[in-house]
């Protein structure tokens, strides 16, 4: 009896406490919409998942500062389709953001040269 008894009183108070959950959700969601907050962390979200330190794609491709572009390309020509062959989805997918990285960064120091 006292089992039934503290088994009822643990799903009715679960209960209460997911739709408790559940009501305090939507009203941040609310809030933060009404203050613009929601739309500013999901673009910095998305700009973050997207983006890659130099450092980082130099250490993905295996290439120094002072490596060429052409030898970058040969690198990421290189990796990627060894990865495409091995099957890494994700490696091939490290590989391409480092290579578009190191692309903006080469465009930069191109368009700060001809200036």
């Amino acid at each position: 009896m006292a089992a039934k008894l503290l088994a009822n009183l643990l799903v009715v108070g679960s209960g209460v406490l997911a739709r408790a959950f559940v009501q305090a959700y939507r009203q941040a969601l609310t809030n933060a919409s009404k203050t613009g907050v929601a739309h500013e962390a999901t673009q910095s979200l998305r700009r973050a998942s997207k983006t890659m330190a130099e450092g980082e794609a130099r250490q993905v491709l295996g290439v120094t500062e002072h490596a060429s572009w052409e030898e970058i390309v040969q690198r990421y020509d290189n990796m990627f389709e060894r990865n495409a062959k091995s099957g890494s989805f994700y490696l091939q997918s490290k590989v391409h953001r480092a290579k578009e990285c190191l692309e903006g960064v080469y465009r930069k120091k191109a368009e700060g040269g001809n200036i």
